[in-house]
């Protein structure tokens, strides 16, 4: 694996020496102000180059192409708010996925399956245990977003996303975020309002380089991909972890999302 992940930086195999407690300490203190944090060149440069190799060609000739027209909750129905409610208003996602069962053996596969990394994220978020995701085409996405596409507002249904970036766009494709507008307590309809009409002064933006590791909590955190400009398409991989094992989507789920069910 360590011609793969930079061990040398993130030490995820050696999880009894301090340099590795100083980094689950850093990413937790990054989480908590926050809501994400970054490890840059966590995937070396040579093996970025390959897994980009490996995933080009199935996304040119068959992915997916997911088009939705969404809300900022990605839920029809919110309970408490109108229909017609100004943080209900709707925008367009565009991206390209690829599943798990058409990448096996890959590098961003092996990645995924590599035991310190899923206990490494469990010390991270502070998680007694994470576990990976049974489903085998949702444990591991990846997605292509071309010229004039975007992902849009939304918020996640999981309470944490982890992702690695294989290529940025030449332009755009920057994540675009405000940290935990909402809580249980205070939906914050005002905030969301003012955000996705661009009137927010509080929203960041971090563009992710090739080979980082990006830890999102994106559950009260909406956020966006903002859209791509030129002819080389962003490409991220998506990891599914969950709390509880055996976890799967359902065959509707996945047909919205990949267009089939197996």
């Amino acid at each position: 694996m360590r011609d793969l992940i930079d061990l040398e930086a993130y030490p995820l195999d050696q999880p009894e020496c301090a340099a590795y407690s100083a980094l689950v300490q850093r990413c937790r203190c990054d989480l908590a102000s926050g809501g994400m944090f970054n490890l840059p060149g966590f995937i070396r440069p040579e093996a970025i180059q390959k897994a980009v190799a490996e995933v080009t060609p199935i996304l040119a000739s068959d992915s997916f192409e997911h088009h939705r027209r969404h809300n900022i909750f990605f839920r029809d129905e919110v309970e408490g708010i109108p229909a017609d409610h100004p943080a209900m208003q709707e925008f367009d996602t565009i991206n390209h996925a690829i599943c798990a069962d058409q990448i096996e053996g890959s590098i961003v596969s092996r990645v995924y399956e590599y035991t310190p990394l899923l206990h490494f994220l469990a010390d991270a978020m502070d998680k007694e245990n994470l576990y990976l995701m049974d489903d085998p085409l949702a444990r591991v996405n990846v997605m292509a977003t071309r010229n004039g596409e975007a992902l849009n507002w939304h918020f996640d249904q999981s309470e944490y996303t982890t992702t690695i970036m294989l290529q940025a766009s030449y332009e755009g494709g920057e994540l675009e975020y405000h940290s935990e507008i909402r809580s249980p307590d205070n939906p914050n309809l005002e905030g969301i309002v003012r955000l996705i009409n661009g009137n927010s002064s509080e929203h960041k933006i971090v563009a992710l380089t090739p080979g980082t590791l990006n830890v999102f909590r994106g559950v009260n955190t909406p956020h966006r991909v903002t859209t791509v400009g030129g002819s080389r398409d962003r490409i991220m991989t998506i990891y599914s972890f969950y709390e509880q094992p055996g976890i799967n989507f359902s065959d509707e789920m996945r047909i919205g999302f990949y267009g089939r069910a197996s």
